[in-house]
Formats: structure tokens, sequence, C-alpha cells
């Protein structure tokens, strides 16, 4: 299997492809403390916050099926390049609600806020489709785990950065950076090279009919991801996680700002802190992914949901703010570890031809429960404690393991046939106990 200096430095594609990804997500957290930030500094309000996350949830879910279908149909590469060139526009649009009245603001970031999301899936399920294109096949776990793990360190550096600068500098530098870094990311995207010249997926050509109903190959996508169980219980991982993971985006500012007292850098600790179990957690998974046979697998994603629903629960009770940014670090990284390997399984089993439209419909089904926790969290924090809200949050999103455990043990999580990777090029060496 490829290292991942070896892919870095060899494989030029891959390496535009991450030097995008580092920018411009550090560029998206700087974006996500400065609003949230700056609405609790207006209106120390919870639900405020919520309000916020869901004009963002709501966009990307109704983005999901269209760009599913684009990215099926059109060279994903000028796809994800407008996506880029699109949110660069919007992002600079934040720089307008930093000199307006508290309710202007309001509105002005939800209304920013949803057309960035809009444009957000078209990019980041194209990225995720591209993969197995840019890459080997002895790569492409290697390259799955850097651009998750890079995720995740950009997450820790842009969180713990914006704290610090809205700290210090204030609103207007952070969205600024955020709008320069979509700028940045559309440039290394346009210089990735392909032999055919294109990067759209090879397929039949479109009938007059299959133009006109777009909804038709949507559908096609949902009904090619039932027939697989895998395909369809990783779906519903993500709606497990995003259970409670949902609530976090809420709590998070909540447990920063009025826990802990501790402003705009207390909320960048812990986004921090939770970024850095996420690399923790990524490395182990991709040591896990390379080792592991599918029934390990299988078995590791159980141990990883107690494990996160547990921390999770604890983080929520923690008094001192040092335990519960462990915590939360726990959480993470137990999180990142079946993340990791959830992914290399999608890349490994997916067909091309139907790849943007299983990637995007992750991303909704996410986005989709996210949204749902969100909002069950911004009203009830106006009648229960952020605590309460935490340790129910985390035990609902335990509860996964549950579901996982059942269909691993009643035999419905088969694996499914490898699509264009041979099993013998499966980075699968033996089978570890979990």
């Amino acid at each position: 299997m490829a290292s991942i200096l070896q892919v870095l430095k060899n494989n030029r594609n891959y390496r535009y492809t991450w030097m995008g990804q580092v920018v411009s997500e550090i560029g998206d957290h700087f974006n996500n403390i400065a609003v949230f930030s700056l609405v609790l500094a207006n209106t120390h309000s919870g639900l405020a916050v919520s309000g916020v996350m869901i004009s963002r949830a709501v966009p990307a879910v109704l983005a999901g099926p269209i760009a599913g279908v684009l990215l099926d149909r059109l060279d994903r590469k000028k796809v994800m390049i407008a996506s880029d060139l699109i949110r660069f526009v919007v992002a600079l649009g934040f720089l307008l609600t930093v000199d307006t009245g508290p309710t202007e603001s309001l509105w002005l970031l939800y209304s920013l806020s949803a057309v960035l999301m809009f444009a957000s899936p078209f990019f980041t399920s194209g990225r995720a489709a591209i993969l197995p294109t840019i890459t080997t096949r002895e790569e492409l776990h290697t390259a799955n785990s850097i651009t998750q793990t890079t995720g995740w360190t950009t997450l820790t550096i842009g969180t713990f950065a914006a704290g610090a600068i809205v700290g210090k500098l204030g609103f207007k530098p952070a969205f600024l950076f955020n709008a320069l870094s979509f700028a940045f990311s559309a440039l290394s995207i346009s210089r990735l090279r392909t032999e055919s010249g294109s990067f759209r997926p090879a397929k039949k050509a479109l009938t007059e009919s299959d133009v006109a109903r777009p909804w038709h190959e949507y559908v096609e996508g949902l009904r090619y991801m039932r027939a697989s169980p895998l395909i369809f219980g990783i779906g519903l991982l993500g709606i497990g996680w995003a259970s409670g993971g949902g609530a976090a985006q809420i709590l998070f500012s909540l447990f920063g700002e009025l826990v802990f007292n501790r402003g705009a850098e207390g909320i960048g600790y812990i986004w921090g802190c939770a970024g850095i179990g996420l690399i923790i957690g990524g490395a182990i998974g991709h040591r896990l992914g390379r080792t592991l046979s599918f029934n390990g697998y299988k078995r590791s994603v159980i141990v990883c949901y107690v494990i996160h629903g547990v921390s999770y629960v604890l983080f929520s009770q923690m008094q001192r703010f040092g335990p519960a940014l462990f915590f939360i670090a726990l959480s993470r990284a137990a999180i990142a570890v079946t993340s990791v390997m959830n992914f290399s399984q999608l890349l490994r089993h997916v067909s091309d031809e139907y790849r943007g439209r299983v990637f995007s419909t992750v991303e909704s089904m996410v986005w989709s429960t996210m949204m749902i926790s969100m909002m069950v969290a911004g009203i009830t924090s106006q009648y229960y404690s952020p605590r309460t809200i935490g340790a129910w949050a985390g035990a609902i999103s335990s509860l996964t393991a549950i579901f996982w455990a059942w269909a691993h043990y009643t035999g419905r999580l088969p694996e499914p046939k490898l699509e264009g990777i041979d099993p013998d090029e499966v980075e699968v060496h033996g089978e570890q106990t979990v």
C-alpha cells in the first residue's frame, strides 16, 4: 500500500485536491466560529444559533439530489469549480453582517448561510466521487484516510485559529479569509488533469427522456443503495451519528459561551479538541482499515459507537473545562475510526456510475438528521440546560451501536461485490480482534 508521503509526492492530481481542501476547509471553520460568535454576541440565544444551523442544513438537504444527478452526468471537475466560485462570492457577503443591526444581521446571516450551504454538496460529493479516478487502487485507502484526516486537522487548526483571531481582530478578517479560501480551492481544482480530458463518469448516452426526468435518475440511485445492505447500512450509520452530532453544533457554542463563560475562544477550544480527537481516530481508522477483515470492520463499528455515546454524555456533565475537552475529543476519535473505514468500504463497493448519487445521498441523510437534531436542541435550550440536552444527545446517538450489532449478528450485512477492484488488491491482511 502506498504511504501518505508517497501519495502526496507522486500523485499530482491528488496533491492539488489536497491543497485546495486544506485552505478551503480552514476557511470554512473561520466562517463557522465567526458566525456562531456573532449570533451569540447579538442575541445570547441558543435558538438563534439553531436558526443559523437550520438555515444551512435545509439547503444542503435540498441540494443533495440535484448535486448527485449532476455529478453523475457532467464533468465533476467543472461542477466543483463552479461550486467554489459561487461560494467565493457568497462568502464575501458575510462582511456586510458585521456593521448592521442585530435583527438585520441575523436575517442576513440566515440568507447567506443558506446559499453557501446549497452550493457545498456540489463540491464535497464531487471530491468524494473523483477520488477513485485520481488515485490508483494501491493508493485509494491511503488517499481516503488522508482526505478525512485532513478534514479533521483543518477543523482543529481552523477553530483554534479562528477563536483567537475573532477574539482579537474581530469578525471581518475571518470572513475575508473564508472567501479567499474558496478562490484558492477553485484554482487548485482547475489544475487537475486526466488522460481522457474529462472527469465525467462513463455511462450510456442520455436520452431525451433521461434529460427531462432527472428525478428518475436520483430514484435509480436510491434503489441502487437499497439493493446493497452494506451501502444502505453505512447511510444509516450517518443518521445515527447525526442524531447527536446535530445537537453538538448548537451545544458546542452554548458550552463555550454560556456554560464555561469563555467566549469565542471557548467555542474554538471545544471545536479544536474535537478536531484533535478526529485526527487521532482517523490515524487509528487508517491503520485498522489496512488490517481488519470485513467482519472485524463491522465489529469495530459497534465498539466505536458505544465509546462515542458514553464519552459524549460524560462531556456534557463535566464541571471543569479540561475534562470536558478530553471527553469530547474521545467521542470524536471513536467516530473518526468508523468514518475512515466506512468511506473506504463505499469507495471499494460503489460503482463509478452511481458514486455521485450515493455520496450526495449519504450527505443529505446526514444533514436531514442534523437539521432535526439542531432544531430540537435549539428549541429545548429555551427550557433545559445544555448539560441535560447533551446527555440525551449522547444517549440517542449511541443507540446506533444496537442497530448495527443486530444487523451484523443476524447476517444482514453481507459484503457486496467489489466494483472495479480485484479482491487480491484490497488491503486486508488477516483479522484482528476488536
